[in-house]
C-alpha cells in the first residue's frame, strides 16, 4: 500500500504526529512518504493508495490558510473513493475544526480509514500511540 503523510506544522506538534503516523504505516507494511504541505500537489493524489493529512487548528477553528488549506482544497476533487485519515493539534477549543474537516472530506466522498487523532498542544504518549495506529489503519 503506497501511503503519503502530508502535513503542515507551525510549532512542531503536528510534525511529531506526522512522524508517528509514518512510523505506524511503515511498521504495518506500507511504502510511505512524509511530505510537507508545500511539497505536495493534487497532481500527486493518484500516486498513492492512501493518504494521511495533518494540520493544526488555526485562528477560529480553521485549517492553516497560507499553505495547507490551498493545497488541500486543490486535492478535494480527487478525494472521492480515496482512503484517508486526518490528524492535528490544537491550542484551545474542543476540536470543532476537525469535525468540520471530517464532514468536508465525507462530503467529497473520501473514505475515512479510522477515527481522526487530535491532541491539545504537544502530543503525549497516548496521542503518539494513536497516530501510529492511524498510520497502520491506512496501511491495511
Amino acid at each position: 500500500m503506497k501511503t503519503a503523510v502530508v502535513y503542515w506544522s507551525g510549532t512542531g506538534n503536528t510534525e511529531q504526529m506526522a512522524k508517528a503516523v509514518l512510523e505506524g504505516a511503515v511498521t504495518a507494511g506500507a511504502e510511505a512518504s512524509l511530505l510537507s504541505a508545500s511539497d505536495f500537489t493534487a497532481d500527486q493524489m493518484s500516486e498513492y493508495d492512501a493518504l494521511a493529512f495533518g494540520c493544526p487548528s488555526m485562528g477560529v477553528e480553521s485549517l492553516e490558510e497560507g499553505e495547507f488549506e490551498p493545497m488541500f482544497q486543490s486535492c478535494e476533487p480527487f478525494l472521492a473513493g480515496k482512503k484517508i485519515a486526518l490528524f492535528g493539534s490544537y491550542g484551545w477549543g474542543d476540536g470543532e475544526w476537525m469535525r468540520n474537516w471530517e464532514d468536508k472530506c465525507r462530503a467529497d466522498g473520501a473514505v475515512l480509514a479510522c477515527e481522526s487523532v487530535i491532541c491539545n498542544d504537544a502530543p503525549n504518549d497516548s496521542a503518539i500511540t494513536a497516530c501510529k495506529a492511524l498510520g497502520a489503519a491506512l496501511a491495511n
